[in-house]
């Protein structure tokens, strides 16, 4: 980590609550949240919102992380590969069917609907400013509704958002994202290397 963070025995409040948290479901306090403390008031304000976004999120769980490898690929963010790419493997069967969507989703075995859904999340990731209505009507006839659409733009958006933070504050990945498998490792490596 660049900068000077708070430790698990120093914080207070809400913050103290989310360390706390954290430990208490993984084991481990996350790179992301120490990442965040030198804001002490910026970490609850933006674990809040992420939970009413994932929430509302109209689309599973699998879209969700499915969505996030891609545009960590784009942004780059070996972080954020690293964890959904483990989150992925129950998701899709193996390691094997994670390393394909991450060389190319296209290829991958994927349904119409998804391959859609991550070509306009790649096109996010890239360059959003080029996205016009004709972007969107692919969605439109693999059956997306427009909250679904909403909801991959804004899925896609966060992540390209919060990786870029993540390493303009060096938080990298913790070591229970690091996997032991070399290829594995080397496929989601896409930025800065641990």
């Amino acid at each position: 980590m660049y900068l000077q963070t708070v430790a698990e025995a120093e914080a207070t409040g809400a913050l103290a609550d989310i360390y706390k948290d954290q430990k208490a479901r993984m084991g481990f306090v996350m790179a992301t949240a120490f990442s965040m403390s030198p804001r002490p008031d910026l970490l609850p304000l933006y674990t809040d919102f992420m939970a009413k976004v994932r929430a509302g999120f109209s689309l599973g769980q699998r879209e969700w992380r499915l969505i996030t490898l891609v545009a960590a690929k784009q942004v780059p963010s070996t972080y954020c590969s690293y964890v959904y790419g483990q989150q992925l493997i129950a998701d899709l069967g193996s390691k094997q069917a994670v390393i394909a969507v991450q060389r190319d989703f296209r290829k991958a075995g994927l349904s119409e609907q998804d391959v859609a859904m991550l070509t306009y999340a790649e096109q996010i990731a890239r360059d959003a400013s080029k996205i016009g209505p004709a972007d969107i009507e692919p969605l439109r006839k693999a059956g997306f509704s427009d909250r679904q659409i909403c909801d991959i733009a804004l899925c896609a958006s966060l992540r390209c958002f919060i990786s870029r933070f993540y390493d303009a504050v060096g938080a990298g990945p913790d070591a229970a994202y690091i996997d032991d498998d070399p290829e594995f490792r080397a496929a989601l490596t896409v930025g800065k290397t641990p």
